[in-house]
């Protein structure tokens, strides 16, 4: 394992390395190379990749690296912004990664090689991608196997390649699992790590990026490091929602506590948005209250309670059947009880005890009861069926926010009802959490009040269609709502940011956040070479 010194601060480059960095501080500008490059797939020139070519094929690698058909590392979930890389590297060892990474690191400013690390392509503006650079599939990294490690503070070690719900399958057999998740589990550790990972348990336990004790690295030098919050925690602690910019995650230590079997799911509707915003409040701040708490937003739908009837039992039938969603905006609150199968009458009386405190329209209440997994995995089951229908692979033009809880009324009273007139495209998420069990030194940025909302536009367009639920009228859509938030000052943040120029990323982590990232930049990837997609720093490049 080589110590990040040895190769980060060289005699010989420390003056080569300061003048790269300032040629990056003064390079970007509007003009930012990745905003200005076609949705289309481009095409390299054959002398471009033939010089490539000639570059990488003699290196020694235990994986395989693919110059021809590779369009698939052109592509991911959001399906609107396709870049074809030079070539994809399959790794089956993390010192593949780090031979491939030095070799583009001592090019130096004679290439404009970048590399991007791909997990499961679940990015939805081209993160993943490298415009005639180099892509890693992660998901070829299976160097070891996981190592759960059932002792007093239970964790596993895995690849970063490794997906969530191979984490929970395997886990289950050993009694533990995870403490935090997102609501998709088909993604990769890296990936939700570089971002931040967040669901319903994160006012609970924090994000994924709370939960982890240690992680293994490749920096932008090629270098290995290994780091905690004590060993190298600079760099842990900048990887941790760094968006890739700093190294590329090969291997987490992950934290674990036992699992629960079974999970009491239930939903029930509102239509005030204030009680329905204490109530959730309420909820994330009580003891002992329920592990999972998220809500979503129903606008002008039909017979909602009756789609809820294949997986969910109405506690009262007959007022259900008569109560009527078209026309209305509701609110959605789904919660979530774990236990295991003895405790089951205990639970059920907890249950009814935390529901007295609640203030839902009484005959809403859906009730129903699945297995930990089953929970958990709850969106694959969803996906199956999109893609049974044709419609998964579609664009998706999802908007992200975090708006603070003293600006969240502002927010709704504008976009509930006025700019969003139906949710016909898409789910809608909307969800306080709170900060008291998130890591402050991370790279991810919040709204600077303690409790705010995930309030997450999940649409899903119909590339062909000029109508409401085409790609042009939601992305038109998207627009107004930050518009909204811009001109009225709300302090929302971006989660899963996608911004086009510098000038917009310095904004979005404000100065001092901003001065400690680029400084992170500056030191573990000191040429720009890792995460082009991201479109924050732009690799310099000597023009000959």
């Amino acid at each position: 394992m080589n110590s990040p010194g040895k190769a980060l601060f060289k005699q010989n480059a420390a003056l080569g390395r300061l003048l790269v960095a300032l040629l990056l501080s003064c390079n970007l500008n509007k003009n930012d190379f990745c905003s200005s490059l076609p949705a289309e797939t481009p095409t390299a020139s054959p002398n471009s990749n033939l010089a490539i070519f000639s570059s990488l094929k003699p290196l020694n690698l235990d994986g395989q690296l693919f110059f021809d058909n590779i369009d698939h590392a052109s592509k991911d979930f959001g399906n609107r912004y396709h870049f074809l890389p030079a070539a994809v590297l399959h790794p089956k060892t993390v010192q593949d990664i780090s031979s491939i990474v030095k070799h583009i690191y001592d090019m130096g400013t004679t290439s404009a090689l970048t590399i991007a690390a791909r997990g499961h392509g679940h990015s939805l503006e081209g993160q993943s991608q490298a415009h005639n650079g180099l892509v890693i599939n992660m998901e070829s990294l299976q160097e070891q196997e996981m190592h759960f490690h059932t002792g007093e503070l239970p964790y596993v070690d895995v690849s970063g390649g490794e997906l969530w719900i191979n984490i929970l399958q395997e886990g289950l057999k050993h009694g533990l699992a995870p403490k935090s998740w997102t609501d998709y589990l088909h993604l990769t550790v890296g990936g939700t790590l570089s971002n931040a990972g967040i669901s319903g348990q994160a006012f609970k336990h924090g994000r994924q990026i709370d939960n982890v004790y240690q992680l293994e690295v490749v920096i932008g030098t090629g270098d290995i490091v290994t780091c905690t919050g004590k060993q190298n925690p600079d760099l842990y602690y900048g990887v941790l929602g760094g968006l890739g910019q700093f190294g590329i995650i090969t291997r987490a230590r992950i934290s674990l506590e036992p699992a629960p079997r079974r999970v009491k799911w239930i939903r029930m509707l509102y239509t005030d948005f204030g009680v329905f915003c204490r109530d959730q409040e309420h909820l994330i701040s009580t003891q002992n209250s329920f592990d999972y708490v998220e809500g979503f937003v129903i606008i002008n739908r039909t017979g909602i309670l009756n789609n809820w009837r294949s997986s969910f039992n109405p506690r009262d039938p007959l007022e259900a059947s008569e109560f009527h969603s078209e026309g209305k905006t509701l609110y959605c609150l789904e919660i979530a009880k774990y236990f295991n199968p003895e405790e089951n009458d205990t639970i059920e009386q907890k249950i009814d005890s935390l529901l007295l405190e609640l203030n839902y329209i009484q005959s809403t209440l859906f009730l129903s009861e699945v297995s930990y997994l089953e929970f958990l995995d709850r969106v694959h089951v969803s996906e199956k069926k999109l893609r049974q229908m044709g419609l998964w692979e579609v664009p998706h033009p999802w908007l992200n926010l975090l708006i603070p809880k003293s600006k969240i009324h502002v927010f709704s009273q504008e976009v509930f009802g006025k700019i969003l007139v139906d949710t016909s495209n898409g789910p809608v998420l909307i969800y306080p959490v709170n900060k008291s069990r998130w890591i402050k030194e991370t790279s991810m940025v919040t709204p600077d009040e303690e409790i705010f909302y995930l309030v997450a536009f999940l649409s899903s367009a119909v590339a062909s269609s000029t109508g409401t639920d085409g790609l042009e009228h939601i992305l038109m859509q998207n627009n107004r709502i930050l518009e909204f938030c811009n001109s009225s000052r709300l302090g929302v943040k971006q989660y899963l940011p996608s911004y086009s120029t510098q000038g917009e990323w310095k904004a979005h982590f404000g100065t001092l956040e901003w001065e400690t990232f680029s400084r992170r930049k500056s030191i573990y990837d000191p040429l720009s070479i890792l995460a082009p997609g991201q479109r924050i720093f732009q690799k310099a490049v000597d023009f000959l």
